[in-house]
């Protein structure tokens, strides 16, 4: 289960949503860019995003893909559904943390201190995390495969096991993230490419709110206990 992976990524992109700017200077190459990015999502309230993601394991270089959508309202309101290959949900309430998996009809309902752990991805995928602040930021030589991106390799002024390399493809017609991805201790990726991305998307109260459907199984772990295999965490 790779589910955490995603909202790690996904937290990444959060960051620079709510956070001000910070006071020290990115490279004089790209601080124009890294000052407009956290300007614009600055500025933003929510988004909505249609996406592809590609988690890719080192020890066994497999990976794998996934579609679906990005629901995204500050301060920290997530909804991360997967379509495809097999349906998903996992949502970051005000109050609290769920993983659903329709297929299996089970729901996992974990507290906000899952989510903290892996605050510095969630900021770098929603946007929200100060670039010139929290990494050493480096421009990259453009590839083909780049377009008209502008491609940044991030380290993390303080790596933990979940993030000790980040990259992020900005548009900068729009100062949007298109593609993050991150790295983890091991070497593992995850990769989340943003197939369309509205800002300022009208999202309602119900799109941050769950209720398990008749049938489901649901096993709460707010009180910090965890299942042997964690479904937020692998």
């Amino acid at each position: 289960m790779k589910t955490w992976q995603a909202i790690r990524a996904v937290c990444l992109a959060a960051a620079l949503l709510v956070i001000p700017a910070a006071a020290s200077a990115a490279p004089s190459d790209v601080a124009p860019l890294v000052n407009k990015l956290q300007s614009t999502y600055a500025a933003m309230t929510s988004f909505r995003a249609a996406f592809t993601q590609e988690l890719t394991h080192q020890e066994s270089a497999t990976t794998e893909t996934r579609h679906g959508t990005l629901l995204f309202r500050k301060p920290l309101l997530v909804r991360w559904e997967t379509d495809k290959p097999n349906p998903e949900l996992l949502l970051v309430t005000d109050k609290d943390i769920w993983n659903w998996l329709p297929d299996e009809e089970l729901a996992y309902r974990y507290s906000l201190e899952l989510a903290r752990d892996s605050l510095p991805i969630i900021m770098v995928v929603t946007g929200q995390s100060p670039l010139n602040r929290d990494f050493e930021v480096e421009r990259m030589v453009p590839e083909a495969s780049d377009g008209n991106l502008v491609h940044l390799l991030l380290y993390p002024k303080e790596p933990t096991a979940q993030l000790t390399e980040a990259q992020v493809w900005i548009d900068p017609a729009t100062s949007l993230i298109r593609r993050a991805q991150v790295m983890d201790f091991y070497g593992n990726t995850n990769l989340i490419r943003f197939d369309s991305l509205t800002p300022d998307a009208a999202l309602q109260d119900s799109d941050f709110t769950f209720t398990p459907p008749a049938g489901t199984e649901v096993e709460d772990h707010t009180d910090g206990s965890h299942p042997s295999m964690t479904p937020l965490m692998h």
